[in-house]
């Protein structure tokens, strides 16, 4: 339900930081390693099922956005995500 801003303590910008300010240049991160960094979160750690899809919300629009500055590489195997990474 809608709400007035007045009800919140702290209305902030929305903007997203660039990539290069969340990747590093040589290393390739799959989407969920992507979205964990996005949010200030190690790579590593478990998240729950919630959690890690509101995360992949964020993260999904921002690499489209991006895309031009991204690279794939493909999976593992079938089960697996793929990786990106920052062009060169």
């Amino acid at each position: 339900m809608p709400r007035p801003k007045s009800t919140f303590d702290d209305v902030r910008e929305f903007e997203f930081r660039e990539p290069e300010e969340v990747l590093e240049t040589d290393t390739m991160y799959t989407v969920y390693e992507i979205a964990r960094l996005l949010q200030g979160v190690d790579v590593d750690r478990e998240l729950d099922a919630a959690t890690e899809s509101v995360f992949l919300d964020w993260a999904i629009p921002w690499m489209l956005d991006n895309e031009a500055r991204f690279c794939f590489a493909e999976p593992n195997d079938e089960e697996s995500p793929g990786f990106y990474g920052l062009r060169d």
